[in-house]
């Protein structure tokens, strides 16, 4: 009996010393970010050429176990996700490289693979213990776990429609500020959200159509949105779902 509780004991230690030994500032991907994203555009080759650095965050990613995690807070747990989905995403273009689009990445066929969401459902990382893809991370944690409409502003596909990769790792500490700066940006882009005061008609990302539960739980889509938007949207506004470009968001 004895055994068992200081088994319990040492391993609650070890688990709480991991959560606080774990790097939750992510400072290797964020300087990743810093020395090959600009703008939101990905120098892929830059990351091939640091492809150490980036697999050795990968690996500590990796090593978190599910019960490492656990002993995470709310804020840590969340940053560890979104960096994950981005820094994964990355390596699946690498892995294969080139491409003009995240799309080409599993049958012949883009169109095919986009419908049935290859690319997002291949199981070609370890996470929490075991074999993960990147639709995992969000619709059964980020999606799931946590009330926050705005990682859909943080998460990133690899192409031009997506939100920005922002030239910084999130972190708990940041993480508030950082969701909706990723918010207001993306709203703010003219290219793929605007409004027509004439004709009062809202053009949206695609986004905002596929994921409009997450959105509306508190608010109409109308009044989430508005904050990205200078001029007042009226609540009858017409809504139209921009075409999504899935171009590789490749910084040439």
């Amino acid at each position: 009996m004895k055994r068992f509780f200081y088994l319990v004991l040492f391993l609650g230690i070890s688990q709480t010393l991991f959560a606080q030994s774990f790097d939750h500032k992510h400072s290797v991907w964020d300087s990743l970010l810093k020395k090959h994203v600009k703008n939101g555009l990905v120098s892929y080759k830059g990351f091939i050429s640091d492809g150490s650095t980036l697999n050795g965050y990968l690996d500590q990613l990796t090593k978190v176990t599910d019960a490492n995690y656990q002993s995470f807070s709310e804020k840590e747990k969340m940053s560890f996700l979104i960096n994950a989905y981005n820094a994964f995403t990355v390596k699946l273009i690498l892995d294969h490289y080139p491409v003009e689009s995240i799309t080409d990445i599993g049958s012949p066929f883009s169109k095919v693979n986009l419908a049935r969401g290859i690319p997002w459902k291949k199981e070609f990382f370890q996470l929490l213990g075991k074999s993960r893809h990147l639709d995992w991370i969000e619709h059964e944690k980020l999606r799931k776990d946590f009330n926050e409409p705005r990682i859909h502003f943080a998460i990133v596909c690899a192409s031009i429609g997506c939100p920005i990769l922002q030239s910084e790792a999130y972190s708990p500490a940041n993480l508030e500020k950082q969701l909706q700066n990723a918010k207001l940006v993306f709203l703010k882009n003219p290219k793929k959200n605007s409004y027509d005061k004439k004709t009062n008609t809202l053009y949206l990302s695609k986004i905002f159509n596929w994921f409009q539960p997450d959105f509306t739980k508190k608010s109409t889509l109308i009044q989430f949105v508005q904050d990205g938007f200078e001029e007042t949207i009226k609540p009858d506004a017409k809504i139209v779902y921009n075409e999504y470009n899935w171009d590789l968001n490749e910084l040439k």
